[in-house]
């Protein structure tokens, strides 16, 4: 915004503030009642500022914003797309490519709404799903969600509920009433209940926007107007009432001024109304065109949010209407509202795209009431409400009033209002106690504590105090009532109260849980419930308050008691999420009584699923069963309820138990396995079947060939019964080999008989065949080969022949079914087998007869024999394969029996008669009857058969099957021309004809003679005269054909009036000799005038058409003859003259017309009356420019029909004839001529007058407008173009004004051009063609206060700007950079190298745009705070390169820089970026401000400016703070540093990195000997320490050598500071060392004695376990041998190893002293023994330690074996097989 606009607006803003003295530019002065801040930008979200509207922007809740933005696309194509923003996560949008009129977010889910036309469609967003949709009737206006599942549609004439569950269409609410046609919907309301809606909407009216809401409601049915700009509804509880009643709030504006309304529309309760509130809404006198854009209602805090169109925002209380305060909140226009849940209070977006939030100060709202406002009451009221503070002092100054006047009821009512427990506490009670009661009166306590009950709830203390009255009254019914009712907080000290008190009575106990159940008093509840009994639900109370209770000793009281109890308590202890006891615990508690049967109820019911996690449980629930109940234990596994128990343990006890067959489902070895199965007679055989299924194939058949081994008669059945069940596993082919190992046929067959029926492997089949065989089974062996077809029938045959069995039938069978019946009846004739041949035949397979023949007759067997076989078969035997059999061997003869017999029976099989048809024709019995009469023979097969015996009868044969190729070919070879011609004649057959008529046929000429003179002469059927005359046609012998014709038609035969022959007669003549065709035109009568004349006309014989035409009176064809085949167009118009028809003027007509003889045409179309060609000589006139002919024709049109085109055709030819006259009275008389289309012809043809008149006629504007620029009359041109309301319009005469530099004519057309910014842009390049720049600045200044105003006005005014007057540019661009299109302005200032101009406008939206103009056009465009403001919101790259820049331009504003964006760069890069510039120290204090965070980079930096300034004390500090980066590196650096301080910190790097050498080493140098003890110290290294400890004996500085001992201690021998002690004279200071270790070895003694106690305590407890007799107390047994020094030891078990973990309770130590005298002096010695125990080892170690008095050598002093005569040694001693205890032995 520009200065001078800011300078504007300061005044009114400030005298508004002035007036509210409420201003929020003072925050620091005062606190307002309200939370105001913006929750995000929406530009900053890439959203334009176009898209930033009411029509393009929806906002249902404070959850998501929905926008509906068009941007451009990777081609510059527009793209549509919904843009969602998370206002939980502004930066993270969803775009989508959506095209869509409106768009709307769900409230609470992330769902999408979407329109397109009248298609509504519903999304969910999550589940990428529609979820509904909907067509409406009606386009929608406005919608809306006014609940989660329910959206409101407006349409132009109703409204309408959809709701989103089911698929029920939207449901009509009500009508729109009248008043709401012209206005704009803004918003739609409903209560809670959606029995009162109210729809809103605002209008421009008298120049100011006026608003109506239509109130509606649902139960009633009826609507009222009422004048408003924003309503809501509100639920709100009168003060005394018990039910809130509904309100309507709404806000309006009007010339009078502005208002708040709140009514009630519907009552809480009828004896509690709510008065009609009117308040003013105050507006300020300089600001106009502002009204109510937005209410919102907190029932929180019972007040009203209006917002107007201006941002500014009053506050209301609901109740009175009291106005609490007024801002002003936003500059900009705001367009949309909405209800804010969080904060009960309200969110605002305006123009800029900023998004507001407006809630109620819960901390300062009561102070600012009673401050500001001055009113206690409302202060009160929303204190007492809310539990707010800030009243506490209004409350107690107001009951100490109350009380003080003696009012305890109406202070107990102040009371139940005030917040906090700053008048409900011990104190007022105390008071209330002092005060004496009235006689005969309640006392004031009991007075105070009822009014508080009847008003609110007690609280602890005051529930505490009731209880001691009502028990002093005997009256505990009461407080039970007011317990239950929840009028009193309870508390333990409540239930104690009552405990107290005695006589508990059931009903009293109950009372005291209550009470302690409420009170949170959970051991007393647990307490009360043990007592009782109720054991369970103890459980089940402390699981659900989250309390721990002792169950484990619970349940152990329970168990001897009442065992099934103890269970059903365990379960609930087990079963429990917050209850915690022991399963194993649990188990050996139940085991200790032998409850074995209740331990199982209870485990089952604990594991009733099957999990990992309890496989030991599953394993010691079974072993306790099979060793005891085994039968329980068989039951359980029979259930397969538990799979991750130890399977083997389990198995080996059920082996144990004889539960076999549970024991085979366990063990996997196969060894086991074969070891258990063997029991069969103890085992169920279907469990063994199942059992089989588990093994592999390979264990399966081991274990069946042990079976079959063992016992094959008992065996056999079982392994059948596997391998049956399992053969598919097992293979069929191993199982015969197992059988056939032992030679049990018996079992292949049972075996195989069980799979026979669904397997398809022949080895199979075959197996089970030979197995029948074998077996005798022969029934069985004759089915499955019949029925088989799998087996192979070859091997099949051999094996029986091979067995040569008795009944020979299984052979007939495999032999018939594999076609082997050729072998077959061979070797049973061979064999005698005669009888099973007959039978074969007879009953078996009698189609097979002609096979059995065929062998048998080449067997030689008789033919009396076969004959009689034949005759035996009869009617089954099939014909054609018997006779070919016979036929083959010239056996044929025999057959005649039997095909006679067949014949006789009526069979018409084809080969029956063929053969019967060969014997007679051989035997000569009447074969040319049989081949004339017989209908059922193969005439080509018989025919052909003939003709070796007579050409005649073959003849015969094939003219009965008309076999037309053999007749041709039989009557050729034999000369037969008489019989082939009357047949072909007969045959009436042209493609036989065409064959036998070709010339390539050598008899062609003697078939033609017998046809003339023979064949045709005979005939008496037309047809076959017909087919034979086109025969010859199509032969091409015309003479044979023309003369033959010419006898039959000319000469007086029966065919002369014959008109197919007449027809064929002038066509072979037309075709032959076209002299002849116009004498037999005339000769003939009966013939086809039209057929011949066209084809008269295809052969070029015009004249014999048109004489054939004339002859038969076709006139209309006789004249198209005439015209267009003889072209003579004067010989037409002399024909149409004689016979004066229409049709023959019209025909002449059209060729006339064709000729392009327009005039004459015209006048033969009069003649004919004809219309019908109108338009062809309306074109043809219009070519020629015959419009005065065109007149006359088209009025002879126009009497004859009523035709759109005639009418406007003559209109037409009036205004090309200049009859304008004759025009304007068509025109005003009826007409249905097309004047619109003609004035525009007319146009075209500029005929402009005549064009004036059609379009003033029909009063169009648009085209009269053209004219009358055409005709120079601007002034009614644009007259004519403000009718016309068409931007075109408006761009043609603006165009024509400004060509004839009539600008003010020009100007009042551009107005009207520029509101539509799709035809801005041509406008301007049409003034800027012609120069004119000053106009079009002019044109588009003037526009910018029009209502219509653009973005593309104030765009193309800038770019103007930006060309022509730079001056003007930047201000216009502050003032209206948000209503204009910024890229592209940007563009052309860039494009014109106006740089400030463009970082202005990148500004906004392009933040990275402006950051790199701003760097690359520095000395023009740079402007710091700009560029500060503009780098927060940048791209990451382009802060980094804004670092470089600066350091480059501004070196001292880069920290400045760098705080700015401190959030968003990788201070890591930052620091790298410097650090190649050498600029550290300039950002020194940005690495201050990020070194908090701990980053590598950062602290190097920080660290190398520490030493670069010497500051070693800070870079201490960061060292110590901040401990990432490289320690090594930094050390390295500092160690050769000149300053002392800084080599110092070099040491203790080394130490942090453990270089504990380096360290001391520098220690060492720089004479840091403190530093260098606690270095050692640090170290935990002996060796460092020791080392040390040398370094200061050798360098005799004792301070430093005391120091580490005592620094060191745990780190330094005793022997060692006991050595450099005595060898450097120095033990004053090495005796405290001495001292303190001697003690710290006593305690250490001490202390394992007392673990050794432990630990004989467990094993006297052990013992004792081993006598027991329970099978879970018995002990893994464990042998003893000798260990070291003859002592007992632990020997290993030989089976099962046992690995005891290390324990320290296992690890003991013994010490023993002594003392002796050495040779020459005095000696102390000192023995320590230390025994350790790790499994089942021992370990012993001693140490002896002896100091000699002084003189004595120190060579003469021994580790472990003292100067005196004493030797120490230690040596362990094992206890039981756990630890050692140590004694020393002097």
């Amino acid at each position: 915004m520009n200065k001078s606009k800011q300078g504007k607006k300061k005044p009114r803003a400030a005298r508004y503030a002035k007036d509210s003295n409420k201003s929020m530019m003072q925050p620091q002065q005062q606190r307002l009642p309200i939370k105001f801040h913006e929750l995000t930008q929406l530009s900053r979200h890439g959203i334009s500022a176009q898209a930033i509207s009411f029509t393009t922007l929806t906002m249902e809740s404070e959850r998501f914003v929905c926008v509906r933005e068009q941007t451009q696309g990777p081609q510059g194509q527009t793209v549509n797309e919904v843009v969602v923003v998370d206002m939980a996560a502004p930066n993270a949008l969803l775009r989508k490519p959506i095209t869509a009129d409106l768009a709307i977010m769900n409230p609470s889910k992330n769902v999408l709404a979407l329109t397109a036309g009248q298609s509504l469609q519903v999304f969910d967003m999550d589940q990428r799903q529609k979820i509904k949709e909907y067509q409406m009737p009606q386009p929608l206006v406005f919608w809306k969600w006014i609940t989660n599942n329910c959206i409101a549609l407006v349409t132009g004439t109703s409204v309408y509920h959809w709701h989103m569950d089911g698929k029920d269409a939207p449901t009509k609410m009500f009508d729109r009433l009248p008043q709401l046609n012209e206005c704009q919907i803004i918003n739609y309301r409903a209560d809670a209940s959606e029995t009162w809606l109210a729809l809103i909407g605002i209008a421009p009216k008298e120049g100011q926007v006026v608003g109506c809401a239509q109130l509606h409601s649902v139960q009633k049915g009826v609507s009222q107007n009422i004048e408003a700009h924003a309503a809501a509804f509100a639920q709100y509880t009168v003060e005394g009432a018990t039910r809130p009643s509904t309100l309507f709030v709404f806000a309006q504006k009007n010339l009078q001024g502005g208002k708040l309304f709140i009514a009630e529309v519907s009552r809480g309760e009828e004896d509690k109304p709510f008065g009609k509130i009117a308040v003013e809404i105050s507006f300020p006198p300089d600001i106009q065109g502002d009204f109510p854009v937005g209410v919102q209602v907190s029932e929180k805090f019972d007040m009203v949010f209006v917002i107007t169109k201006f941002g500014f925002l009053h506050l209301y209380y609901l109740g009175t209407g009291t106005l609490v305060d007024r801002k002003r909140i936003s500059s900009d226009t705001i367009f949309l509202t909405t209800y804010q849940k969080s904060t009960d209070g309200m969110i605002a977006v305006n123009r800029k795209g900023q998004v507001l939030s407006v809630s109620v100060d819960e901390s300062t709202i009561v102070p600012y009431i009673t401050t500001t406002l001055n009113d206690v009451g409302l202060a009160r009221k929303i204190a007492a409400k809310n539990n707010l503070s800030g009243a506490d002092e209004l409350f107690k100054a107001e009951f100490s009033r109350l009380f003080g006047q003696g009012l305890i009821k109406e202070a107990a009512v102040l009371a139940a209002k005030s917040p906090g427990t700053s008048i409900r506490n011990s104190t007022t009670l105390q008071q209330l106690q002092q005060i004496p009661a009235a006689p005969g009166q309640p006392g004031p306590l009991l007075v105070y504590l009822a009014t508080l009950l009847e008003n609110t709830k007690l609280n602890s203390v005051e529930g505490l105090e009731l209880t001691r009255l009502v028990i002093s009254q005997g009256r505990l019914q009461l407080l039970e009532t007011w317990v239950n009712d929840e009028k009193i907080e309870c508390s333990e000290a409540m239930g104690d109260e009552i405990r107290k008190a005695g006589n508990i009575t059931p009903d009293i106990l109950r009372l005291i849980t209550s009470i302690y159940v409420r009170g949170n008093a959970h051991a007393k509840v647990v307490q009360i419930l043990a007592e009782q009994g109720q054991f369970d639900k103890i459980v089940a109370y402390c699981n659900k308050v989250g309390f721990k209770a002792d169950y484990m000793a619970l349940l152990m009281a329970i168990i001897p008691i009442n065992p099934e109890r103890a269970r059903s308590f365990a379960l609930l202890l087990l079963q429990s999420g917050g209850a915690t006891v022991d399963i194993n615990q649990v188990i050996e508690a139940f085991m200790r009584y032998k409850l074995v049967q209740e331990l199982t109820s209870l485990l089952l019911d604990v594991m009733k699923t099957n999990k990992p996690e309890d496989g030991p449980l599953q394993t010691k629930l079974l072993e306790i069963n099979l060793l005891n109940t085994p039968g329980v234990a068989d039951a359980i596994m029979a259930q397969e309820l538990y799979t991750y128990y130890d399977r083997f343990h389990i198995g080996q006890l059920c082996e144990r138990a004889r539960l076999y067959h549970r024991a085979l489902q366990h063990y996997t070895e196969i060894a086991d396995i074969k070891r258990v199965i063997i029991h069969t007679e103890a085992i169920p055989a279907e469990f063994l079947i199942k059992y089989f299924g588990t093994l592999s194939a390979e264990d399966t058949l081991e274990i069946l060939q042990d079976l079959l081994r063992i016992n094959l008669k008992m065996h056999l059945g079982l392994v059948v019964k596997v391998a049956t069940t399992y053969s598919e596993l097992l293979k069929p082919a191993n199982l015969v080999k197992l059988f056939e190992t032992f030679k049990a046929y018996d079992g292949i067959f049972f075996y195989l008989a069980q799979i026979i029926s669904t397997s398809t492997d022949a080895e199979v089949h075959y197996k089970y065949i030979e197995a029948a065989a074998r077996t005798g089974q022969f029934a069985e062996l004759e089915k499955v080969c019949r029925d088989s077809e799998h087996y192979p029938g070859d091997r099949v045959k051999e094996l029986l022949k091979e067995l040569r069995l008795t009944d020979q039938l299984p052979l007939i069978i495999v032999c018939d079914k594999f076609d082997f019946v050729d072998d077959m009846t061979k070797y049973l004739y061979i064999n005698n087998y005669n009888k099973f041949i007959e039978v074969y035949v007879t009953t078996i397979n009698p189609p097979n007869t002609p096979i059995v023949v065929g062998a048998l007759l080449d067997s030689g067997c008789n033919e009396e024999y076969v004959r009689t076989l034949v005759m035996n078969v009869h009617g089954r035997c099939p014909i054609e394969p018997l006779v070919k059999v016979c036929n083959d061997r010239n056996r044929l003869k025999l057959l005649l029996p039997w095909l006679e017999e067949r014949e006789q029976e009526g069979n018409q099989e084809t080969a029956l008669h063929n053969a019967l048809a060969k014997i007679y024709v051989y035997i000569g019995k009447n074969p040319e009857e049989f081949l004339a009469k017989n209908p059922y023979y193969d005439s080509l097969e018989v025919g052909l058969y003939c003709e070796d015996h007579d050409p005649n009868l073959a003849f015969i044969a094939y003219k009965r099957g008309k076999c037309d190729p053999q007749i041709i070919e039989v009557t050729n070879k034999h000369s037969l021309f008489k019989s082939q011609a009357r047949y072909l004649v007969e045959r009436q057959d042209l493609g036989l004809w065409k064959s036998v008529l070709d010339e390539s046929n050598v008899h062609r000429k003697k078939l033609i003679d017998q046809v003339v003179h023979t064949a045709l002469p005979e005939t008496k059927v037309a047809d076959e005269v017909s087919t034979t005359v086109r025969a010859f046609m199509n032969a091409n012998l015309p003479a044979e054909l023309l003369e033959l014709l010419d006898k039959i038609v000319l000469e007086g035969t029966e065919f002369s009036d014959h008109k197919s022959l007449q027809n064929l007669l002038l066509l072979t003549a037309i075709g032959a000799d076209t002299s002849r065709v116009m004498n037999y035109a005339d000769r003939l009568n009966n013939y086809d005038a039209q057929e011949i004349s066209r084809i008269c006309i295809e052969n070029a014989l015009n004249e014999e058409a048109f004489f054939i035409l004339k002859k038969f009176k076709h006139h209309v064809q006789a004249v198209e003859v005439l015209l267009m085949n003889i072209k003579s167009i004067p010989r037409g118009k002399e024909y149409a003259s004689l016979v004066n028809e229409p049709a023959v003027w019209s025909k002449l007509a059209t060729a006339q017309l064709n000729a392009l003889l327009v005039p004459d045409a015209i006048d033969s179309f009069i003649k004919a009356n004809d219309h019908e060609s109108f338009e062809a000589v309306i074109k043809a006139a219009a070519v020629q420019n015959c419009y005065e002919d065109l007149v006359l024709y088209l009025r002879m049109c126009r009497k004859n029909v009523k035709d759109t085109r005639i009418e406007s055709e003559l209109l037409f030819a009036f205004a090309k004839t200049s009859k304008l006259g004759d025009l304007e009275e068509f025109i005003n008389s009826p007409n249905t001529a097309q004047i619109q289309l003609v004035g525009d012809r007319c146009f075209d043809a500029k005929l402009f007058e005549a064009a004036r008149l059609l379009y003033s006629n029909i009063n169009n504007y648009v085209k009269l407008a053209s004219t009358l620029i055409h005709l120079k009359q601007y002034n009614l041109a644009v007259d004519a173009a403000r009718k016309a309301n068409s931007t075109k319009t408006w761009k043609e005469v603006n165009i024509a004004c400004v060509d004839a530099k009539e600008f003010k004519l020009a100007q009042l057309c551009g107005v009207h051009i520029i509101i539509h910014g799709d035809e801005l842009s041509d406008l301007i390049i049409n003034y800027e063609k012609r120069g004119y720049f000053e106009e079009v600045i002019s044109l588009l200044e003037s526009g910018l206060a029009l209502e219509r105003a653009h973005v593309g006005m104030f765009t193309e005014l800038a770019i103007l700007y930006s060309k022509y007057k730079e001056e003007k540019l930047m201000d216009h661009l502050k003032e209206y950079n948000d209503r204009m299109q910024v890229n592209k302005v940007m563009q052309v200032c860039s494009r014109n190298q106006q740089w400030p101009e463009v970082t202005f406008l990148c500004m906004a939206n392009e933040p990275d745009k402006a950051v790199e103009t701003m760097m690359e056009h520095s000395a023009d465009a740079f402007d710091h705070t700009l560029f500060r403001e503009a780098i927060q919101r940048a791209k990451l790259d382009l802060v980094y390169k804004s670092v470089d820049f600066y350091l480059a331009e501004q070196p001292k504003r880069i920290v400045d820089l760098l705080m700015a964006v401190i959030a968003r760069v990788d201070h890591t890069t930052v620091v790298d970026r410097v650090r190649r510039k050498s600029r550290l120290a300039l950002i020194k204090e940005y690495l201050l401000r990020v070194q908090e965070q701990n980053i590598p980079a950062v602290n190097e930096a920080l660290n190398e400016l520490y030493i670069e300034e010497g500051e070693y004390e800070a870079l201490r500090k960061s060292i110590a703070a901040f401990d990432k980066f490289d320690h090594n590196a930094l050390a390295c650096a500092l160690e050769s540093h000149p300053l002392l301080e800084f080599r110092r910190i070099a040491s203790n790097l080394f130490t942090i990195t453990k270089n504990y050498e380096k360290a001391l080493a520098l220690c060492k140098k720089d004479n840091m000997h403190k530093d260098a003890v606690q270095i050692a110290a640090e170290s935990d290294s002996q060796e460092i320490a020791e080392d040390l400890v040398s370094y200061f004996v050798r360098n005799n500085n004792n301070a430093g050598y005391v120091a580490c001992l005592y620094t060191c201690y745990e780190l330094i021998r005793p022997d060692l500071a006991l050595e450099y002690g005595w060898r450097n004279n120095l033990m004053e200071y090495t005796y405290p060392f001495l001292i303190q270790s001697y003690r710290t070895y006593t305690h250490k003694i001490k202390s394992l004695e007392k673990r050794l106690s432990k630990l004989e305590a467990i094993q006297k407890a052990k013992e004792e376990k081993e006598k027991s007799n329970s099978a879970f107390d018995q002990p893994i047994r464990q042998e003893f041998g000798v260990g070291p020094y003859g002592l007992q030891a632990i020997m290993p078990p030989p089976a099962v190893p046992v690995t005891l973990p290390v324990d320290p309770s296992q690890m003991n130590m013994g010490m023993g002293m002594g003392m002796g005298v050495n040779t020459g002096g005095m000696g102390m010695g000192m023995g320590m023994g230390m025994g350790m125990s790790v499994n089942t080892g021992g370990m012993a170690m001693g140490m002896g330690i002896g100091m000699p008095p002084p003189g004595v050598l120190p060579q003469q002093m021994s580790s472990g074996i003292p100067m005196s005569d004493n030797m120490q040694m230690g040596s362990g001693i094992p206890l039981g097989g756990g630890g050692f205890t140590g004694i020393s032995n002097l």
